[in-house]
This record gives C-alpha cells, structure tokens and sequence, in this order.
C-alpha cells in the first residue's frame, strides 16, 4: 500500500547500487516501545532501499523536554535531524520549521487518516506532518479486584473512582501490600499535566482552558470544584510523588501491580498485557470518568504524534519518503498489533488482526475520534506559553501552594496577559 515517492534520479541511483551513502535521521519518542517499533520500520525501509541509512534518534520522553531539544536544532537550522516525531499541539508553533509534504507525494494517501488530524496537520495550506498515531487518555482498571472487593464495574464519575480507589487500598493495604495505591496518573509539571487536567475540568463541564473561538473559560466554579477533587487524591488514594510522575512513572507502578486504576494513553496496555506482567490478564480499560455536575460527560484529551520533515535536511525528499513509509499502511498496522498504538488509518479500525490484538480499538473507537483538542491552534504560535501557564498553576493546587479558586483567577490573569483574548463562560 505504499506509494513510492522517490524521484527518477534517486529511484534511479538506488537502482544502480549508488556507492555514495545516504544517510536519514528520524528523531522518534521512546515511550513504552516507540524506540524499538521505530527501529524494527527503520530496518524493514533499508531492506526495500539498500542504498540507504536510516538513524533513529532518541529523544526525551517528556514533550516538554522534546520540544526543547527541537528548537535547539531548530535555532541553529540543523540538519543534523531530517525528520522529526512532531505532538499534535506543534503544528502551528513550528510549521516554519518543516516543508509542506504535499509537495513530496502525501497528497496521494492523506485521505487515507482521520480528516480532523489531517487537518490539524495543515498550517496554511501546507501539510507540515504526516499522521502517524493517534491517542487519548483511557482509564485502566484492574477488573480481578472490582470483583474481589464487590464492585459490579468501574468507576462512572470521579467520585466514584475515588471511594472506589480508596476501598481497594484501604484492603490491599492490610492484606499486606504497603506500596499499593488506589489510582496513578501524569501529574509532574509538564504537558503531560496539561492532558490530565484538561480531562477532569472537560468532563466536569469546566471548558477547555481556551475556547476554539479565543475565549479563556477556565476560571470558572465547575473547574475550580474538580481541580480541588483532583488535589485531594495526592497523598491519600495517589503517592505523594505523583506530582513528579510522567508516562512512565505511573505505567511502571501499575504494571508492577501496585495500583487499581490508571490514567494513560493507549500504548500501555500491549506492555500490560506481556509476559511478565504483575496486572496481565486482569485488567480492562474504559472512558475516563465523567464529573459529577448534571451534564458532566466523560473527556479525553486528544493526543497523538506526526512525522514532519525539516525544511533544513540536505535531502528532503528521500526523508520524506522516509516518514511516509513508516506512517504507511502496513507500518502503523505493525504498530497497532505490537505496540497498542492508536492508528490514523481509518481502514485498520476494520483491521481483523487490529481488533484482535487489541479489541477495545473497535468497543472506544468514539472515545477517539471525538477526543477534546487543546487549545493549540487558537493560541497558535503561542501555544507552549498557555500551556506551561495552565499546568503550572494547576501543579501547585496539586502541591498544596493554592488552592484552585486562588490558582485559576490568577491563571486567568495569565492568559489575558499572554494572549490577549477576553474571559468568558464555558
């Protein structure tokens, strides 16, 4: 299913055995097996081109951290990186930095993804990124200890999970298990806070920080109400530590486990479900929680990652052969079965080997594709700013420094500051 994009001199030259190497550096994340799924398509591309090299470039696992090493490259106009493992919140900060894909052959598969990232994707017309997966944040349960300590199914609101979380602790505890808590998730001051948080204030009709039309909503009672819920966890049904925990942090805790629930995106339930693993075979994942307010819904923070080619690399059309070769067809079905990671074909959600490896791709398909955006584009380039501002300032509730009434009027404050957009109600 892969279109060939090289041009006849290249096609031509790797034909003919080309002596001159060509090398290709792909910066790629290396959260759960994002490293090794990267490396496995890396070798599967210079099998089909021998007159190639591809590098893979691991970066830090925090977007933060990644974003910061990307500028650098960026500021000093590198081509040491061809192409770079882009969030889905880059596009319209860093659509400077990369060429328009439609210009190397992407134009002929774009239908191919979800409309809305392909969309996302498009700064000006230009196709800055290719789809390469998709994600939102899911709750893991553990489904042998809802039945052991009586539950008929997890948690529907927050507050559920709370009295659910603290009940199973509470057992767990005097059976023995004195590291074993009731719920861990991504709550260090980084993007991965952003995610979390925007997901209990969405869910709590609270707004999402920013409306898509440039309104700041966040400082309203609803948020205020369930930022304050959130704080209560640290340190009684979440470690105190919590406040330093990424991906990883929570990810290793549960599978070690040491906890009933878990907020985390999608890769981590093939790790689940390996050898090896404390929680395999007893474990389910479902929607988030939904807030307790009347029209409280549950709310997933839309994620995901693209493969974008510098508009600095010394060949950008055999990189962007590269990043479409392994945003392709089979290459994100390959991702899909080993690695749980969410496709942006829509045509593998059909996928009999998809479904099997991992059925709740079919059962939460919704919870996909209608996942809560942040605010990115309406506060495009500026973005970062907004971000940092927001889980700043809900990091410390979650320290004990504010209380979340206090820390979001001043957020609010913040943003104005930032953005110049006027306040408003969700």
């Amino acid at each position: 299913m892969r279109i060939v994009l090289l041009s006849l001199s290249l096609a031509v030259a790797l034909a003919l055995g080309s002596a001159v190497a060509q090398t290709v550096t792909v910066a790629g994340g290396a959260v759960g097996q994002e490293l090794e799924l990267t490396r496995a398509a890396a070798d599967r591309y210079m099998q089909e081109n021998p007159g190639v090299t591809v590098e893979v470039l691991e970066v830090p696992d925090l977007a933060d951290n990644r974003l910061g090493l990307y500028l650098q490259f960026f500021e000093a106009q590198s081509s040491e990186v061809d192409v770079y493992q882009i969030d889905v919140i880059w596009p319209g900060d860093l659509a400077v930095h990369f060429v328009d894909l439609y210009d190397y052959g992407a134009r002929d598969v774009a239908d191919q993804h979800f409309p809305a990232i392909v969309e996302n994707n498009t700064v000006d017309g230009r196709l800055i990124g290719i789809p390469w997966f998709t994600d939102a944040g899911l709750l893991y349960y553990r489904t042998d200890l809802l039945e052991e300590y009586g539950f008929d199914g997890p948690p529907e609101t927050w507050a559920e999970l709370t009295e659910m979380a603290q009940t199973i602790q509470d057992g767990e505890r005097a059976a023995g298990q004195s590291d074993f808590w009731g719920f861990v998730w991504q709550g260090n001051a980084y993007e991965g806070l952003t995610t979390n948080a925007l997901e209990w204030i969405a869910s709590n009709e609270g707004g999402s920080i920013i409306s898509p039309d440039g309104v700041i909503t966040v400082n309203n009672s609803n948020a205020v109400e369930i930022t304050d819920l959130a704080a209560s966890w640290v340190g009684t049904i979440s470690p105190p530590g919590v406040t330093g925990f990424g991906e990883e942090d929570a990810r290793n805790m549960w599978q070690a486990g040491n906890a009933a629930f878990m907020r985390n995106w999608p890769y981590a339930y093939s790790l689940g479900q390996q050898d090896g693993s404390a929680v395999a075979g007893n474990f389910d994942v479902r929607p988030l929680p939904a807030g307790d307010t009347m029209g409280g819904e549950p709310a997933a923070t839309l994620g995901g990652w693209q493969l974008g080619v510098s508009r600095y690399s010394n060949n950008p059309e055999l990189a962007a052969d590269v990043a479409l070769f392994l945003a392709s067809y089979d290459e994100q079905k390959v991702r899909a079965v080993e690695g749980s990671l969410n496709p942006t074909i829509m045509a593998l959600y059909e996928d009999a080997d998809v479904l099997e490896a991992v059925p709740f791709f079919g059962s939460l398909f919704d919870v996909f594709t209608n996942a809560v955006a942040r605010p990115s584009t309406a506060t495009a380039p500026n973005y970062a700013q907004v971000s940092s501002a927001f889980y700043t300032a809900i990091h410390s509730v979650l320290t004990g420094q504010e209380d979340a009434e206090t820390a979001l009027a001043l957020l609010e404050i913040d943003l104005e500051a930032l953005t110049g957009f006027p306040t408003g109600t969700p």
